[in-house]
């Protein structure tokens, strides 16, 4: 006997795996060092002295950013063709947007703005789906203009492109990358109202507490105990990823 009262874990379901969990920390570490190298090559970091902050000395060696700005988007590529390649095979497609997403995505926000009674969600919330593909339209644009900017850089190919053409990559290239940064900021700031913290835990452990997808998510959950014929208590024990 150790005569402490140990509190009760709450039972949780696995909203992630370990393989989504790592596609998605690739492509937020991989997008966020492609946004800093990205602004070092204007160069901005020798105007306004980051480079004289310890450890960020680099910072306004063009050479530099440029080789990690290459090795961030490698990393990028490689993530997002997982990703395609992974969910599709799994036909995973629960954040593919749906009819209705927009219009639900108002009413949920309007709940959530006035404390009542939200619309019965999916495994994702329809704001959550249409920010997937406002983000991966904005990240694949990236990828795609990205990959013309090298290869013009290329001596093989540097009479390739035309300049009109080059210069409607670039202009798309910055264009999508201030997407990709308006998109991050709603993304966290969803995160303000309180009742999507819940989801927090997921992005680290893959997992999330039970009552709230019971409550929040209940058409997840009953397609949960529907397939497979798998009971609330499979579930609550095994946390099942689908």
């Amino acid at each position: 006997m150790t005569g402490k009262n140990t509190a009760e874990k709450k039972p949780t379901i696995l909203r992630h795996s370990l393989t989504v969990r790592l596609i998605h920390w690739t492509v937020t570490i991989s997008t966020f060092i492609l946004i800093f190298t990205g602004f070092g090559q204007m160069p901005m970091y020798k105007r306004y002295l980051l480079d004289q902050v310890p450890g960020f000395a680099w910072s306004s060696n063009y050479e530099i950013t440029v080789y990690v700005h290459y090795i961030a988007a490698i990393a990028l590529i490689f993530a997002a063709v997982f990703h395609v390649v992974y969910h599709g095979m799994c036909r995973h497609f629960h954040i593919i947007p749906r009819k209705g997403d927009l219009k639900e995505s108002y009413l949920l926000v309007k709940a959530m703005l006035t404390k009542c009674e939200e619309p019965p969600c999916h495994k994702y919330l329809p704001e959550q789906r249409l920010a997937y593909v406002f983000i991966a339209g904005s990240l694949g644009t990236i990828i795609i203009t990205g990959i013309f900017k090298v290869l013009k850089n290329l001596p093989s190919m540097a009479n390739t492109f035309s300049n009109d053409l080059i210069y409607w990559m670039t202009m798309l290239h910055n264009i999508a990358t201030f997407m990709v940064i308006f998109g991050i900021i709603a993304h966290l700031g969803a995160f303000v109202f309180k009742a999507n913290r819940a989801l927090l835990p997921g992005i680290f452990t893959g997992r999330v507490d039970l009552e709230y997808i019971q409550k929040r998510h209940c058409l997840w959950y009953e397609d949960l105990c529907c397939q497979e014929i798998i009971s609330p208590e499979q579930i609550r024990e095994n946390g099942r990823s689908y």
